[in-house]
């Protein structure tokens, strides 16, 4: 979702080399090295990941495989070629006992491991690039990918009520906005390497985005909201990772907009 979303901004104003899944893997060395090498980029904005928490969970090699040994070969490459890099990161470095919305100051603590094995990839390119940002964001939904809104309203189809975890609360964030933003403000010079929030402003539970994405699309289908314990996984998840841009607001710096009006936005889009 995100990378497509990157690439229809960015080419407005950049010459861009994209690259995805099938043209080669992270995990292969010498593939990211020699295609890094080859096209000396100024910026490298790494969004692969394997973003399955309950897959991570199941098999701990592979997550890390992708998430943080991937990430080494992308920095290694990216610092050899005297490139800028943008790597993007998870709420779920937190562990969700703050019991507020985490900003950039607060110290990491993943309870999954997806989250250990993204928070392995920030320390990685901390490391490795000297010019880097980590970029943080969370519950992303936008068109070209499956994600908890356009399931959830799939599931509604021909259902009276569906149950939706309300124990567990978030930043839901439209991948448009981000990329926009990450445009602007990474790209566009307006911040100085380090690691921000991005995320769309505001709270909610699951059950609530739920239920603000049944009543934009119309939907008559009701929430029931549960507690996590009754959504059995294998995967830990925060009971609340719900992220604060401080570093925006330090520096002034206007927020995104409210998720319910980003929602909006995507519905509209999706639908026409």
């Amino acid at each position: 979702m995100l990378g497509s979303d990157l690439c229809q901004v960015l080419a407005r104003d950049h010459d861009l080399v994209s690259v995805d899944v099938d043209d080669f893997d992270v995990t292969d060395a010498p593939a990211v090295s020699q295609f890094v090498a080859r096209h000396r980029p100024e910026m490298v904005i790494h969004c692969a990941a394997w973003t399955d928490v309950d897959g991570c969970e199941r098999d701990p090699e592979r997550a890390f495989q992708q998430n943080a040994t991937g990430t080494w070969h992308v920095a290694s490459a990216s610092a050899e070629a005297g490139a800028a890099m943008v790597y993007l990161s998870t709420d779920f470095v937190f562990d969700g006992t703050k019991g507020e919305a985490y900003t950039e100051f607060d110290r990491p603590n993943p309870i999954n491991v997806y989250g250990a094995s993204k928070l392995a990839g920030e320390h990685l390119v901390r490391t490795l690039v000297a010019h880097h940002y980590i970029v943080r964001t969370a519950w992303l939904f936008g068109k070209s990918g499956r994600n908890f809104v356009s399931s959830i309203l799939s599931r509604a189809a021909d259902r009276q009520e569906l149950p939706v975890v309300a124990d567990q609360f978030g930043s839901p964030t439209y991948t448009g906005d981000l990329a926009a933003a990450i445009a602007e403000l990474v790209v566009g010079g307006r911040l100085v390497p380090g690691t921000y929030h991005l995320v769309n402003s505001g709270v909610c539970s699951w059950a609530e985005l739920a239920a603000e994405a049944f009543r934009l699309a119309g939907k008559s289908t009701g929430v029931k909201p549960i507690p996590g314990s009754e959504w059995p996984s294998p995967a830990r998840r925060p009971a609340c990772s719900a992220l604060r841009s401080a570093w925006l607001e330090l520096r002034s710096l206007p927020a995104l907009r409210k998720w319910e009006e980003a929602l909006a936005k995507y519905l509209d889009e999706d639908v026409s």
